[in-house]
């Protein structure tokens, strides 16, 4: 009778095990990805990885390896994420760390990269394409030289740099020569030659005397070296039909690593600095890109005509971000604690216009701002002063006050909405409680409901101090960083921030050093980070005290 027993309670544990087996595969068939999903999945996948097989050669054609198989290893993590089973979490974190990599992380880091570098102006390239650029620039006919007949061809069926103009001519001895832009000329299989020009050629097509006409500027400005000596010359051509030979007025020695001016002798040499300078300090531009350690940090701190601009855009810069945090706050509490009372009727509509300026974009404001303060036909002189000639965006004073008072009226609207919440937040007990006790209605907001508004608060008011200190658009829309500063060695202006004055080094102006702004980046990130980290400690230790 046992035996039967637990017999039947066997079977009816496996019948039961077997039910939740069936269940559970008709759950997991039920919840499948159907074959358009599939589908759908596979050719997204497949563009992703011909976009990124194409771009990892094109970084590769440039001598990008690191770049290119970097490109290469995501694509294939990502292929693998998403075509096999699982994974659930890594296929909704994977967008996302794509982006935060391109567009956060290797920001970063390149930024980094090049402050330890002297690119910008007349520092872009490579040393070899700096030897190219002084040679080409320097170019002169060689006397009597002989016409080549030459043919344009355009290169077709390639990958990479399709569309390419080519020369093509024929030596003394009778063999086909074709180069471009920085490739020379090398000879060439199946082509073939009519009257001494060549008429086809695999690979190319030869461009007929209406395309000559049609692409004359390009054509004239193609110039072929005649081999990997720069110094043998290069052919040019001002009609497509007749190549000359030109020569560079100075001459390369690749093991001395020097560059001699041909009439004068002057020498160049690459002392490090990536550029050839002369013994009397002469530099031939442009030069090249090299790592120069600490010397743009040390130039920033250093040099005088730098070091005194950056100390007092660096202290107009806290107190900017500053006043900026402290006057928006300040007006938008006391709005919010005006709008809050039950005693205001027509609260709501109030509250519509105290957020307008809020909904408007802030670089349109500030534009608008400017036609305002304009010292001679803005609105404010010629309206509200009765014609008076008061300087707002040309004095250095005067600037500043101006950007304080439009950044108060593009501000307050957040700090009166976040207050307003803030405050419908704190119990009426509380401030009711503290006045039975015989606290008046300012002791009561001054013990209770300003800590508990600061330490609500806190965290806004530092995010709203690191947006001020980084604000580029109001500085840059409404002064232009100006009234500038003509005894400084570097582009800035009496409102200058930091991140508009790096701006400015980078890019305003007849030069651009991307080095030295980068290292202005730098010290603008420990700056920012330094001072967040310690007003969120100092935020911590307020809501443990609360």
């Amino acid at each position: 009778m046992a035996q039967r027993i637990t017999r039947e309670s066997a079977r009816s544990a496996s019948d039961d095990l077997r039910r939740r087996r069936r269940r559970a595969a008709t759950f997991v068939a039920a919840t499948a990805p159907g074959w358009k999903l599939m589908l759908f999945k596979i050719v997204v996948l497949g563009l992703l990885c011909a976009t990124a097989l194409y771009a990892a050669l094109v970084l590769f054609f440039s001598d990008r390896w690191l770049v290119g198989s970097l490109v290469i290893l995501g694509a294939v993590a990502l292929t693998w994420i998403y075509l096999q089973r699982g994974a659930l979490p890594a296929k909704y974190l994977a967008p996302g760390l794509v982006f935060l990599l391109i567009f956060q992380i290797f920001v970063v880091l390149y930024s980094g990269y090049v402050a330890f570098t002297n690119y910008g102006t007349g520092h872009n390239s490579t040393k070899e394409h700096a030897v190219s650029a002084i040679m080409l620039q320097n170019q002169h006919r060689v006397p009597d030289s002989p016409a080549y007949p030459v043919s344009v061809l355009e290169s077709s069926g390639d990958l990479i740099g399709g569309d390419e103009l080519h020369f093509a001519v024929v030596d003394s001895e009778g063999e086909v020569l074709i180069g471009a832009d920085e490739e020379p000329l090398e000879p060439a299989e199946s082509a073939e030659v009519t009257d001494g020009r060549v008429t086809a050629a695999e690979g190319y097509e030869v461009l007929e005397f209406a395309d000559l006409l049609n692409r004359q500027q390009e054509i004239t400005s193609l110039v072929v070296p005649l081999s990997e000596d720069p110094n043998d010359g290069y052919l040019r051509t001002q009609d497509g039909q007749r190549a000359y030979v030109y020569t560079s007025g100075y001459v390369y020695d690749e093991d001395a690593d020097t560059m001699t001016h041909a009439e004068s002798g002057t020498v160049y040499r690459d002392t490090g600095e990536g550029a050839f300078v002369s013994e009397n300090g002469e530099q031939l531009m442009p030069g090249w890109r090299v790592h120069v350690g600490m010397d743009n940090f040390v130039r920033a701190v250093t040099e005088d005509s730098i070091r005194s601009p950056l100390i007092y855009v660096t202290l107009w810069t806290f107190a900017f971000a500053f006043l900026s945090v402290a006057t928006t706050f300040i007006l938008g509490l006391f709005l919010a604690m005006v709008f809050n009372d039950s005693r205001m009727k027509s609260r709501k509509y109030y509250r519509l216009v105290m957020i307008l300026p809020y909904a408007f974009p802030g670089f349109l404001s500030a534009l608008v701002w400017a036609g305002m303060m304009n010292q001679e036909f803005g609105f404010i002189n010629n309206v509200l002063f009765g014609g008076a000639a008061i300087p707002w965006l040309t004095d250095p004073w005067l600037a500043k006050v101006s950007i304080l008072i439009v950044n108060l009226w593009l501000g307050f609207p957040y700090m009166f909405l976040v207050c307003t919440g803030a405050l419908q937040a704190i119990p009426d007990e509380l401030t009711e409680a503290a006045q039975m006790d015989g606290a008046t209605p300012f002791q009561a907001f001054r013990a209770i409901k300003l800590p508990l508004l600061l330490t609500s608060l806190a965290p806004l008011l530092i995010s709203s101090f690191a947006f001020n200190f980084n604000n580029f658009n109001l500085v840059y829309m409404l002064t232009g960083g100006g009234p500038r500063d003509v005894s400084a060695g570097v582009n800035v202006g009496s409102t200058d921030i930091l991140i508009s004055m790096v701006y400015k080094v980078a890019f305003v102006g007849a030069r651009a050093d991307y080095g030295l702004a980068s290292a202005f980046s730098i010290l603008i990130f420990l700056i920012v980070g330094t001072i967040s980290v310690i007003a969120f400690r100092r935020t911590k230790a307020l809501e443990e005290l609360n």
